[in-house]
Parts: C-alpha cells; sequence; structure tokens
C-alpha cells in the first residue's frame, strides 16, 4: 500500500478518535490523535501548577516535553498518559493551551514529522485545513451538541467520574467557541473534506462511510 496521510476533522465529540482508530487499524495503518498531544501538554501544565493564561510559560515547557504514540498508547516524557488526559479538568483548559500559536507549531512540526515516516490517519481540528492541506483524504466528522455531550457524559459516568450533562454541555459550548474562533489555525471545515454527521449513526455506519469513500477514491 503506498503512503498515505488521512485527516479527520471536527469539534469535540464528534467521534474522531473513535472512528479514526478504527479506520486505522482495518488498513494497518498508523493513528494520531493530535487531540492527544495538546491534552498531554494540558495535563503536564496542570500537574505543575503552570498558570494555562502564562502563554511563555506553557510554550517553554512544550519546548521541553516529549510525546509520542505506540500501540495506540500516548506517551508524556516516557509515561503512558491515556487516562490521565481524559479527565474534566484537562478537557476544560485544553483548548485554551491549544489555540496559543507557537504551542500548535511545536505540534504540527511533530506531526508532519510523523507523516514523512509512514501511512497515517490523525484527527484533530486543522489537520486538512492547516497541518496537511494537500492530505490524499479529508473528511469533517460533526454531531449536535446534545448528542456530544451525551457520549461524552457516558463515557465519563463509565469511568467513574462525577459529571452533570449540563457542565459538559457548557464545556462543549465554549470549546466549541475558542476552537472555532482563535487566530491561528481555526476550527474549520476544509473546501475538499467530505462531511459526515455522526449524529443518530453508529460507529459502524459511519466507519463504511468513510472507507467507502476511501476505496472510491
Amino acid at each position: 500500500m503506498r503512503k498515505i496521510v488521512i485527516a479527520v476533522d471536527g469539534p469535540a465529540g464528534a467521534g474522531k478518535s473513535t472512528v479514526a482508530k478504527i479506520i486505522a487499524n482495518k488498513l494497518g495503518i498508523n493513528y494520531i490523535d493530535t487531540g492527544a498531544m495538546y491534552r498531554a501538554i494540558t495535563y503536564k501544565a496542570l500537574e505543575k501548577g503552570i498558570d494555562i493564561n502564562d502563554n511563555d510559560r506553557l510554550i517553554n515547557l512544550c519546548k521541553s516535553t516529549e510525546i509520542d504514540f505506540q500501540d495506540e498508547n500516548i506517551y508524556l516524557d516516557g509515561k503512558i498518559v491515556n487516562e490521565e488526559i481524559r479527565q474534566l479538568q484537562v478537557s476544560s483548559n485544553v483548548s485554551r493551551v491549544a489555540q496559543i500559536k507557537e504551542v500548535r507549531e511545536i505540534m504540527v512540526y511533530l506531526q508532519r514529522k510523523m507523516a514523512d515516516r509512514y501511512s497515517v490517519i490523525m484527527d484533530g481540528r486543522d489537520i486538512g485545513s492547516y497541518v496537511f492541506p494537500n492530505a490524499d483524504y479529508k473528511f469533517f466528522l460533526t454531531a449536535s451538541v446534545q448528542e456530544r455531550a451525551n457520549r461524552r457524559y457516558m463515557e465519563l459516568k463509565n469511568k467513574g467520574y462525577d459529571v452533570t450533562i449540563e457542565d459538559i454541555i457548557k464545556d462543549i459550548e465554549t470549546r466549541d467557541k475558542i476552537d472555532s474562533e482563535r487566530e491561528f489555525a481555526p476550527l474549520v471545515k476544509a473546501k475538499d473534506a467530505i462531511e459526515v454527521n455522526t449524529s443518530n449513526k453508529s460507529i459502524d455506519e459511519v466507519v463504511h462511510e468513510i472507507l467507502n469513500c476511501i476505496k472510491m477514491g
């Protein structure tokens, strides 16, 4: 199989990570969760007590941080942090960190290096529009705020977190606003991306729809 890049963008909770992971397994290519990279930096900053509004310290933190993916695990400075980066506190602050231009530039450099080495499917907010404008395939996943909040609520409740649906809706709406309005590489549907509304669709249906588009392409 030739080396390919598949970009999957969309707002928080649209199902990007779940779908991209399954497609990576079916196609035998590498899955890169770019959102998890920003979550990892946010988690590290919170753990170190760094003010989320202190851009200079966050940029320096980013420069001295190692992030890698192996066997569907994300490593932060050599430690697996799959669960830690999904905490609500991280979710509530990650968009603030991700809007910092210098932080995004460092992350984009790492993401492009990964795609130079092997075939990838990457999901995020700006993969098709900024990171890989010439990606072989581009998809934009979306769903209603209520649908996305319900999914996130069930995910967190199943992990034992004490959350309310109201808090999650508010968090998603805030993240959507920050992601869409940030100055540098905002969340936007690339002109040549195929939009897939995942509301009222099963994961299998979404995967099947995307794989059909790839096969036809």
